[in-house]
């Protein structure tokens, strides 16, 4: 049988962190038959800046073996409101995400499961790529990045207090 994985980007929602600040994030959805994946099909939610770093692990990590696609450009003026800029953006996401997801290279980075297949924040996802969480990336991985369980925040409260735990006895 022939592999396949593929992507979506899509679900655009507006994300306010207070009165002055806010951000868009989007719902990343893959479905794959690729051994490469811990889980089939998951569904996660991303923002630009976590693309950003992604992109940023991945070059560092393939230490210039394959030069990644670019992302779609900053833009200074990006507004939230405007459904075409937003709609450009999501498609730049996901021509960077369908071209990652099919080389061998980046498969074997641990930092793109984890966006791809966890909720954890940038910060714990470094952390769990680099042994230094009580958890692998597969129990991140089943732990979060289901469909049903994506908006459940108590698994990974109860993983935040582990860690807590665990650094506090460092």
């Amino acid at each position: 049988m022939q592999e396949f994985t593929g992507v979506w980007v899509r679900d655009p929602r507006i994300q306010k962190e207070d009165f002055w600040h806010a951000y868009m994030d989007y719902e990343i959805c893959i479905h794959t038959n690729s051994l490469a994946f811990t889980k089939k099909s998951s569904c996660v939610r991303r923002r630009y800046s976590e693309f950003v770093w992604l992109r940023k692990k991945l070059q560092e990590n393939a230490q210039l073996i394959l030069q990644l696609p670019k992302l779609p450009p900053r833009n200074p003026f990006f507004s939230l409101n405007n459904a075409r800029l937003i709609g450009t953006r999501m498609q730049g996401l996901r021509t960077f995400l369908e071209v990652v997801v099919i080389s061998p290279v980046f498969l074997s980075d641990s930092c793109l499961h984890l966006f791809l297949q966890s909720q954890l924040s940038v910060k714990k996802m470094e952390a769990c790529a680099e042994g230094r969480s009580r958890y692998t990336v597969s129990e991140a991985v089943l732990s979060y990045g289901s469909g049903i369980k994506r908006f459940d925040s108590d698994s990974e409260e109860n993983l935040e207090e582990e860690d807590d735990i665990h650094n506090e006895s460092e």
